[in-house]
């Protein structure tokens, strides 16, 4: 594991694969990485087989600590909002709005830490029509055409590697690396 994020404290309020995969990678870097996970099930890969540790949920999240946090309980929030004041980034993947209607999206956090990274992932964009829509890899490739180049029209199904959520992930962790350099 490299150590060139030594004292870098990234929180990872991400689920599924394009955050928690930026976030895991920061952690790669030696990023300290504490996930934010909702105390009623956790991020909901976790639950993709039997046992509370799917093989997806591991391979996006080793080397961070966890922290089960209810973002409905305002008070919860205010503990969010603590730790957002010792951290240098931010990693969000919900539908824009979601995180300003809980009180800790970007405007509300610099206010408790002007120099923090904020980076908001999302399936169509903070603007435009699809904006709200929720997204995920087969979304992305089904919409872009992509996905119509792995399947079979006789027997459509999810196939292939998870491209959007990949690409989205490096590019994530580019726009942080910049940020911080910056």
């Amino acid at each position: 594991m490299s150590e060139i994020l030594k004292g870098i404290r990234v929180l990872d309020i991400s689920s599924f694969v394009s955050g928690p995969w930026a976030c895991q990678t920061l952690a790669e870097y030696g990023a300290e990485v504490i996930k934010i996970e909702n105390p009623r099930g956790g991020d909901p890969f976790r639950s993709f087989s039997k046992n509370q540790y799917s093989a997806s949920f591991c391979a996006h999240n080793f080397h961070k600590k966890s922290l089960a946090i209810d973002l409905s309980n305002p008070m919860s929030v205010e503990v969010l909002r603590r730790l957002a004041k010792t951290a240098d980034v931010v990693v969000e993947n919900f539908r824009p709005g979601v995180m300003d209607r809980l009180g800790i999206g970007w405007d509300n956090l610099k206010t408790v830490n002007p120099s923090l990274v904020y980076c908001a992932i999302s399936g169509f964009g903070p603007s435009g029509p699809y904006k709200h829509r929720p997204a995920y890899d087969t979304v992305i490739q089904a919409i872009s055409g992509l996905l119509a180049q792995f399947l079979a029209p006789e027997n459509p199904r999810i196939a292939g590697p998870n491209v959007a959520d990949s690409v989205t992930s490096l590019c994530a962790v580019s726009g942080v690396l910049g940020a911080l350099f910056a």
